[in-house]
């Protein structure tokens, strides 16, 4: 299998198992919350890997129209009978099924980090014309290069895989797809590994 394959169909196996241990407290609630202040009401927002729902979606449901999407069927279907929002589609963040100019706000966590690097880039380009001018990022990227396999993740017995860039790659690409980064934090993952969370306007 390659490396998507393994993604979508190991989230698709550990679906109950990963929104059981994705408690979505702490800090990167945090950014997210932050996030959903700064957008006018009812702002557009794309959760792009959306998983379970947490912690984005269910924080700025509240107050915007959040769209999920994901890789994964299960992991979509579990953010539905959540009721965490009213819009899901299955989806490729390489290729958005989304016009341009559609989002206000794109939030991304623990999702890039599963593309492969060499596509990282195409991904940003994606972001940023979904985005409308001016439209906001906060994506939860590589703190430092990594790429690997763990073959029992989560002690499931189930494969995942990760591709990621270091932090300073990734503002370099972010740049290039046309970001202005605003700001970066790290924070540690409650399912382990340190991640940087940038935050980027349109």
């Amino acid at each position: 299998m390659n490396r998507r394959d393994i993604v979508r169909e190991g989230y698709d196996d550990i679906a109950a198992t990963y929104a059981a241990k994705r408690d979505g407290e702490g800090r990167e609630r945090d950014l997210v919350a932050g996030l959903a202040d700064r957008l006018p009401a009812e702002s557009r927002v794309l959760d792009a890997g959306c998983g379970a729902g947490v912690p984005a979606m269910d924080v700025l449901a509240t107050d915007h129209t959040v769209t999920g999407l994901d890789i994964s069927r299960e992991q979509l279907r579990t953010a539905r009978d959540q009721s965490l929002g009213p819009q899901f589609c299955q989806g490729d963040l390489a290729a958005l099924p989304f016009p341009a100019n559609t989002f206000d706000a794109v939030v991304s966590l623990h999702t890039v980090i599963h593309v492969p690097r060499a596509e990282h880039a195409a991904v940003f380009a994606e972001f940023e014309r979904v985005l409308e001018p001016g439209g906001r990022l906060l994506a939860a990227l590589g703190d430092e290069q990594w790429e690997g396999n763990n073959e029992n993740w989560l002690g499931t017995d189930t494969e995942m895989a990760w591709s990621f860039h270091g932090r300073k790659r990734n503002r370099e690409l972010l740049t290039e797809a046309g970001f202005s980064v605003t700001g970066v934090e790290t924070v540690d993952d409650e399912l382990g590994g340190v991640f940087a969370f940038f935050r980027a306007q349109a």
